[in-house]
């Protein structure tokens, strides 16, 4: 039997020595061949070294702790309805039973499709994008796995470095190699950022369509996952069109990887559902809901929680409020130079039913209602008649209309002519100046700075005779807070617009208390003046005002048609129009008998609608300031409760995905 031969141990010099090759062959692959382990082993070396530079800086994933964001306030309307949400909103935690699985199939479909493949990084995704980047001249693809955009929001920052894509990538295997696919799934659900402040999948689903998870359609999923790829460009709330485009893409990715059925593709692209516009966007009270917001900071003294503030202004008067005001600036404000106009309505207790603070909020933020200093000019005139009024004037009293002059200051009437003897109640309707001089006069300047206090005025005023003609400055907010406490018979009224604030677990944080306004002026001398302030109305300068129930209010236009006003009541609202220009430009010969009694008009009539003809306040509930209602928390002993933070990515991962 032949003997086998001895077996060779292996060597590195047997491996190279190519037996049974010619000496030339075997010289030169034995150079390549060394050539190779030399490059393996200076390869390793050299890809050591990168890993080890691009890692010494990563985050402590010992010791991640959930990301900061901004607490968000959602702001309720009078009926309960969500109108407008600022900060960021973080939905409740989910878990996969909980998510409807065509929004998972979308997700896999338009990002990962060999997510429960490959081991964190997808090979094949990459080598397409970076052909497709290639033969575009520019990144029209990104090769990102979910794993790598995970790790991304949980570790990294949004920079676009080689050092942050190596760091990526390194932590992505890390995740592959502690998780399940399950685990980092559901904390991607519950982390992505989906535009208009939405944090996770639920929250987003509340944002866009108002519902929870689970009670979203294929179309509604296909949506979401499309935002996934640019949640600004493609939120519905923004770009409706896009948003339906880039549905239909996703609708189609989910068919072409078995997801659903063309026909089920078919059925939801025949109408891409746009979702309710974004609360507050563009219209629907977005100066009432800032003027909230700057006032809750304050209440709570920037509360570091997720609060939800319930308001009181009425979403279908303040449609028709913008609605007016765009209107009539569009059409008759732009043949007589007014650019700009503000328009406040509030109920007998100064609850803030419609705020208009300008024509455009996409254009200005800058809120006229509440931020604009202008002079009332004669909307100022109510006050000096009642301060009279309660110094013994009666509507009667008889005054001479006749040139004027104190000092070098000759007031003149806006007409230029003269009437001779006319009653109170006359020069009131007429608005009269040299009268209301000289009704100043008999009030004394005391009196009037101590009424206009009463009437709820905190604007400075200027301790002269110019007072009678509005030359001081103040808000229309103010204003109409003023006439609200005429429209009340004295009482103190104090313009709000938030009934109560809760912290997101129903916890209360501030509550508005129900008590009986003061009276701060004579109710007498006030029904005096609201009598003559209806014949303003009847005949004199703001008939165009009138409407088919008792309305009392004043007319008002500054020097030089700057400022224009047409402030006035009913038993059911107080309402103030303001126009003029922000630069302070005349307008061509607007008064506020002309367009502010007619936006006036427009406004009450449809504000008023269905509503009964009530007498100046009658049948209203009357409240003064409220009270502010703050409570802390304080554990046991005394000790100061300290916030609980995730000490490891484990803890973090936990929270997220349940387990």
């Amino acid at each position: 039997m032949p003997r086998r031969p001895p077996k060779k141990n292996f060597t590195l010099r047997s491996f190279f020595s190519w037996e049974g090759l010619g000496k030339s062959a075997q010289k030169t692959l034995s150079f390549v061949a060394k050539a190779l382990v030399l490059l393996m082993i200076w390869g390793t070396l050299l890809g050591g070294a990168v890993v080890a530079y691009y890692a010494y800086d990563m985050p402590d994933i010992r010791q991640i702790a959930q990301p900061e964001r901004r607490p968000a306030i959602t702001l309720l309307a009078d009926d309960g309805v969500i109108f407008k949400r600022y900060g960021d909103l973080a939905g409740q935690r989910v878990t996969l039973k909980d998510v409807p699985p065509n929004l998972v199939n979308a997700i896999l479909a338009v990002e990962d499709r060999r997510f429960y493949s490959h081991f964190g990084m997808d090979v094949f995704g990459l080598l397409r994008a970076f052909v497709q980047n290639v033969l575009a001249g520019h990144v029209v693809q990104g090769g990102s796995t979910l794993t790598q955009q995970l790790a991304k929001n949980l570790f990294l920052t949004p920079e676009r470095t080689v050092r942050r894509k190596v760091q990526e990538m390194l932590l992505s295997l890390w995740l592959e190699h502690t998780y399940s696919k399950d685990q980092i799934l559901t904390a991607y659900l519950n982390r992505v950022y989906l535009g208009a402040g939405a944090y996770g999948v639920d929250a987003a689903a509340e944002v866009y369509f108002g519902k929870p998870i689970s009670a979203l359609n294929l179309r509604e999923c296909a949506l979401l996952a499309g935002l996934l790829r640019a949640p600004s460009r493609y939120a519905p709330t923004n770009n409706p069109a896009e948003a339906a485009a880039r549905t239909r893409v996703v609708l189609a990715a989910m068919a072409d990887a078995g997801y659903i059925a063309e026909a089920d593709q078919t059925l939801a692209e025949v109408s891409i559902p746009l979702p309710r516009r974004k609360p507050g966007a563009g219209g629907d009270g977005h100066y009432f809901a800032d003027w909230i917001v700057d006032q809750v900071n304050a209440l709570l003294e920037n509360a570091p929680q997720d609060i939800v503030v319930m308001t009181t202004i009425d979403l279908k008067m303040q449609r028709v409020a913008e609605r007016k005001v765009d209107g009539i600036l569009a059409t008759e404000g732009a043949a007589q130079k007014v650019s700009e106009a503000a328009l406040i309505s509030m109920a007998h207790d100064g609850a803030v039913r419609t705020m208009v603070g300008g024509r455009d909020y996409g254009e200005s933020q800058f809120n006229r209602g509440t931020q604009a200093m202008r002079q009332p000019g004669s909307a100022f005139k109510p006050i000096i008649y009642l301060a009279a009024l309660r110094q013994g004037l009666t509507p009667d009293t008889m005054f001479e209309d006749a040139p004027l002059k104190i000092g070098k200051w000759a007031p003149a009437n806006y007409d230029g002519q003269y009437r001779g003897m006319v009653s109170a109640r006359q020069a009131l309707a007429q608005s009269i100046n040299t009268v209301a001089v000289r009704v100043l006069q008999r009030a004394g300047l005391d009196n009037v700075l101590d009424t206009a206090r009463a009437l709820g005025v905190t604007s400075p005023l200027d301790p002269d005779l110019s007072l009678a003609l509005g030359t001081n400055l103040m808000t229309p907010l103010e204003l109409t807070g003023v006439y609200a406490a005429l429209a009340t018979g004295g009482r103190a009224v104090t313009p709000y617009g938030i009934k109560e604030i809760r912290s997101h677990d129903g916890k209360v944080l501030y509550r508005r208390e129900d008590v009986t306004l003061p009276v701060t002026v004579e109710p007498q001398a006030v029904a005096s003046l609201v009598s003559m302030m209806g014949d303003v109305v009847r005949y004199g300068t703001g008939t165009r005002a009138s409407l088919d129930r008792p309305v009392a209010g004043k007319t008002g236009t500054s020097s030089d048609y700057r400022d224009a006003w047409f402030i006035g009541f009913t038993g059911n609202l107080i309402t103030g129009v303001w126009m003029g220009n922000d630069n302070n430009k005349p307008m061509k010969k607007v008064t506020g008998g002309s367009l502010p009694a007619t936006l006036w008009h427009d406004y009450m009539v449809e504000a008023e609608s269905g509503q009964p003809a009530r007498n100046f306040g009658a049948g209203t509930s009357l409240h003064n300031e409220p009270t502010v209602e703050v409570f802390h928390e304080t554990p046991p002993d005394g000790q100061e409760k300290k916030e609980e933070k995730t000490d490891s990515l484990g803890d973090l991962i936990r929270s997220l995905t349940g387990r």
